[in-house]
């Protein structure tokens, strides 16, 4: 046989019949998702809810809707932060066209299409879209619902601390320094005369009430897990622990406390459960100490929720000029809270709504969006955590969560091979060691 060489350049065929394009082998995850979303009725569904926002017979058809949703999942699912990441590895993959359903003869939809649609459809769509996911799973008598965990995560903002103005002046960070250093007596300094006077004088804090984003003003200046300070949203998600699905994922502004959020998410948590073919109640909210407050107490209770919420330390409460109602909510949840249920809730907890997290934005490119406004955010948020409960649901169908981890049954054959081999090798050694010891004594 002989030996084929590279050209460097090589004239391409004006004609190329489609018998002899090639053709993709298909990808396992991707073909079994296909078929789960298919049997669901996704591609008619999201067509009926994204049509009363195109008009008919005017101008081209547009990308159908079953397809920029399905993009987004590969977002997540790829671990691609961008729609520009998306859109290229999405042109690139012979799999990923077989997923969107592309021949190969079409180009797929560029990241301004991507941009374009999500400018066209409503927030509405995107959730209607995740509580269908969770439809599926109640279909398949997955979803639980009584007991849930919350918890937040920060995202950081498309948006640069160094770009911040006044609100009252509209003074950037330079032009700021500039009025102080003009207080102080000190005209026209240089770049390194401002340097070196921020660099040395006290209280260099900023806050949400005096500075703004000009680019997103619906960012907030706040602490990121690192350490760090970013402008940034506050995600939160309600888990459901008997199914480990996400029930609902909003995003608050970061400056949003969170005992001001726990009573909304939820309530539409609770929604969405409805929504989805469920008639179960929420009848348990967990979270950590960070959601301890008297007043979220009471609403909860006000909505037959049970709350399993630790006290954090601090002076005992003045009850004299509070309503009756918070004092009996935080006995009760105190009373909860001693108890060996509230402990095994406590360690599910932060397990599950951890895990979600990990997931969508840590191997799913949520953590940093490229969008701006605090709608666009959401929109493309809320299909993230749609594409992990779809991971979740692959999962306990078919054994498999993602296309590139080693999950299900294959990785659990892989895993005992490696532990049998791991325990044949530490008795080789003992054995080694037995044998040795007898023959030196």
């Amino acid at each position: 046989m002989g030996m084929g060489r590279r050209q460097e350049h090589h004239q391409a065929d004006l004609w190329v019949p489609t018998t002899d394009l090639p053709r993709s082998p298909g990808h396992p995850f991707y073909d079994k998702l296909n078929v789960l979303l298919a049997e669901a009725g996704f591609d008619p569904h999201v067509e009926d809810l994204c049509r009363p926002y195109y008009t008919e017979g005017i101008g081209r058809d547009s990308i159908p809707p079953g397809v920029y949703f399905r993009m987004l999942l590969v977002g997540y699912f790829e671990d691609l932060d961008s729609q520009r990441a998306i859109a290229w590895r999405c042109s690139d993959g012979l799999s990923l066209r077989a997923f969107l359903g592309i021949p190969l003869h079409k180009s797929t939809p560029d990241h301004s299409s991507l941009t374009k649609i999500r400018q066209r459809l409503p927030l509405e769509v995107h959730q209607q879209v995740f509580v269908f996911v969770l439809k599926i799973a109640q279909d398949k008598k997955l979803l639980r619902g009584k007991t849930v965990a919350v918890d937040s995560t920060t995202l950081e903002a498309n948006a640069a601390m160094r770009g911040i103005v006044r609100k009252d002046s509209g003074e950037d960070w330079k032009d700021y320094l500039k009025r102080l250093m003009a207080e102080q007596g000190i005209e026209n300094p240089t770049d390194e005369e401002i340097r070196r006077f921020d660099k040395g004088r006290k209280k260099k804090k900023v806050s949400n009430k005096e500075w703004e984003s000009p680019t997103d003003p619906d960012s907030r200046i706040a602490k990121m897990k690192d350490g760090t300070t970013h402008l940034a949203y506050k995600a939160e998600h309600v888990v459901d622990l008997g199914s480990e699905f996400v029930l609902a994922a909003e995003v608050y502004a970061a400056d949003q406390s969170d005992p001001s959020t726990l009573v909304d998410s939820v309530v539409q948590a609770q929604v969405n459960v409805v929504l989805a073919g469920s008639e179960q109640e929420i009848e348990e909210a967990v979270a950590d100490k960070g959601y301890h407050k008297a007043e979220t107490l009471a609403d909860c209770q006000a909505c037959h929720t049970r709350t399993y919420i630790p006290e954090p330390k601090r002076k005992k409460y003045n009850w004299e000029d509070k309503p009756q109602a918070w004092q009996r909510a935080t006995a009760a949840n105190r009373r909860r809270v001693r108890g060996a249920r509230s402990k095994r809730l406590q360690k599910k907890r932060s397990e599950l709504v951890e895990r979600s997290f990990a997931h969508v934005c840590e191997t799913g490119g949520g953590r940093r969006t490229w969008l701006r406004g605090l709608v666009n955010v959401t929109k493309r948020y809320v299909v993230q955590v749609a594409a992990h409960n779809v991971g979740l649901l692959m999962r306990k169908l078919f054994g498999f969560g993602k296309p590139r981890v080693l999950q299900g049954a294959g990785g659990w054959l892989v895993g005992m091979v490696l532990g049998l081999h791991g325990l044949m090798t530490l008795l080789g050694g003992r054995t080694y060691r037995t044998r040795a010891s007898m023959v030196a004594g």
